[in-house]
């Protein structure tokens, strides 16, 4: 056995200590903390503390280190918040960046509202849960501290989906989410179905109250539609379309992406998905939203024309990895909001650099991707104002902010 001091937490939320070879990384740790264990490689294994931070508590889930969810319920909310600033402040010392922040918005525990989960059945039965740390193995989480408590009652209705569509040798994925209507859930790498499993699978979505069921990449029951809320516009998505991770964390986005912007009078929504920023945009600018997932523009469309009070928005499909808005297209708008996956979006960001249009409200999941093309917009004349961090993913590695830029 042997002992280590643990210095400072990695970008995944392991303690990292110096080892005879270089770093190693200890789960579950903090900053000062001494630690006792084997070590194999660059890990350290059977680890117990000796000295533990005064940021350290005690871990509100009975799942935590079992279940793969969460990484973090062992430290202060205090803590947490500071270390997410701190990983934002990172990525951008790293790009030679800096900029104020505002303070950080926490979703509440519990307040997840959508989830994938992983279940199969067994010789007893059926499992439904999440994949345990680095593991194949299910853990079943009906006392998860982190998800809405409308998904924690969907579980019997998910191992009832289970029994009909899963095998012993292959798991199956449910993908839920919370909707105003009901869970919708989709269901992947299932046995297909015929026609006494479809009529069992109508029957199961009307006992159960789903608002929606797809199965394999088709909808085979829909009981009412699972619409979600966009300010005063309703939305109903199709199955497993992305979907801010908590109500909280898309409300305090959104008011982010609303400063940033300020009137602007004309607006490109560029990744906007089924409309989370489009469609508050619309109460006070006219929207141009920009989206490969035609899908996804379409349920955008029929919510904006059902909705009252709202200003034009415009569609358009396209792939802005491969044909990014040029600045010949962009230089029309007052404001443009860029919301892209975690790999960023640089060459859509190396053509606002050379735009004219007058701010940018950057959402993102990644603030390494962030900080680079942060840099690129720097670079192209613009000045970094300000970084709203959103922890919406409690407890876990990943941060989501906004960052707002003006040209110079």
């Amino acid at each position: 056995m042997q002992s280590f001091t643990i210095k400072r937490l990695g970008h995944q939320a392991d303690g990292i200590a110096d080892g005879p070879n270089g770093d190693i990384y200890v789960p579950f740790t903090l900053p000062g903390e001494v630690v006792q264990g084997v070590l194999s490689g660059d890990r350290l294994t059977d680890m117990r503390v000796l000295t533990s931070s005064p940021d350290r508590i005690k871990p509100p889930c009975v799942h935590f280190k079992t279940c793969g969810g969460c990484a973090l319920q062992h430290v202060s909310d205090a803590f947490l918040a500071t270390w997410k600033i701190e990983v934002v402040k990172t990525a951008l010392t790293a790009q030679g960046l800096s900029a104020r922040f505002l303070p950080i918005e926490t979703s509440p525990p519990q307040s997840r509202r959508r989830a994938t989960f992983s279940a199969r059945r067994t010789k007893k039965g059926k499992m439904v849960g999440f994949h345990g740390r680095a593991s194949d193995s299910l853990v079943e989480i009906s006392g998860c501290q982190l998800l809405h408590p409308d998904l924690i009652a969907g579980l019997p209705a998910f191992a009832a989906i289970t029994r009909i569509g899963a095998t012993r040798s292959a798991s199956i994925s449910l993908a839920v989410t919370q909707s105003e209507n009901g869970l919708d859930v989709d269901v992947k790498q299932a046995k297909p179905t015929d026609g006494p499993m479809l009529m069992e699978l109508g029957a199961l979505t009307e006992r159960l109250k789903l608002a929606r069921l797809s199965w394999n990449g088709e909808t085979i029951a829909s009981r009412i539609a699972p619409t979600q809320r966009f300010q005063t516009a309703t939305v109903t998505p199709p199955p497993d379309a992305f979907l801010q991770a908590t109500a909280h964390g898309q409300a305090a986005l959104t008011k982010a992406v609303l400063a940033a912007i300020g009137p602007a009078k004309r607006v490109a929504d560029l990744f906007a998905g089924c409309g989370t920023f489009t469609l508050p945009l619309a109460k006070l600018a006219e929207v141009h939203a920009v989206e490969s997932d035609a899908a996804a523009l379409a349920a955008l469309d029929v919510g904006w024309r059902k909705a009252v009070g709202l200003k034009t928005i415009t569609t358009q499909t396209r792939d802005l990895f491969r044909r990014p808005l040029e600045p010949s297209e962009l230089d029309r708008f007052d404001a443009v909001v860029l919301d892209p996956p975690r790999a960023g979006a640089k060459a859509q960001v190396e053509a606002l650099a050379t735009s004219k249009v007058p701010c940018i409200a950057a959402v993102s999941c990644n603030p390494v991707t962030f900080a680079r093309d942060a840099a690129t917009l720097i670079a192209g004349g613009y000045r970094l104002d300000w970084v709203q961090v959103v922890d919406q993913f409690r407890w876990s590695p990943h941060v989501e902010l906004v960052g707002s830029f003006t040209r110079a």
